[in-house]
């Protein structure tokens, strides 16, 4: 398989993860566009968002999300997290972005 996100999985590239369970990886984006810029994966190969059909895995995702937004210490500073598809994304694996700190005045 070609997914980036899946060799990362797979430790045939190497990468640092910011954190790791058995269902979800996390760790900074390539090309940050913030101080504060990671991915938010699940290792299941899902390759767009609309194909997610589990409820216990958007749950954990979801307190994955919040426990980096904590761990970032950006609950004051404004972060955005988002979700591109249906082919705005680089990579067609779901992953989530947690990016910050944002003012109330950034920008889409």
């Amino acid at each position: 398989m070609g997914c980036i996100f899946c060799k990362i999985r797979d430790g045939i590239i190497v990468k640092e993860f910011t954190y790791e369970d058995k269902d979800v990886m996390v760790f900074p984006d390539i090309y940050p566009i913030k101080p504060v810029h990671l991915l938010i994966i699940p290792k299941e190969h899902i390759g767009d968002f609309l194909m997610v059909n589990d409820e216990k895995l958007m749950t954990k995702l979801t307190k994955v999300i919040q426990k980096m937004v904590k761990k970032e210490k950006l609950e004051d500073k404004g972060y955005r997290v988002v979700i591109n598809g249906g082919g705005a994304q680089a990579v067609n694996h779901l992953h989530i972005h947690l990016v910050g700190p944002l003012g109330k005045t950034a920008e889409m």
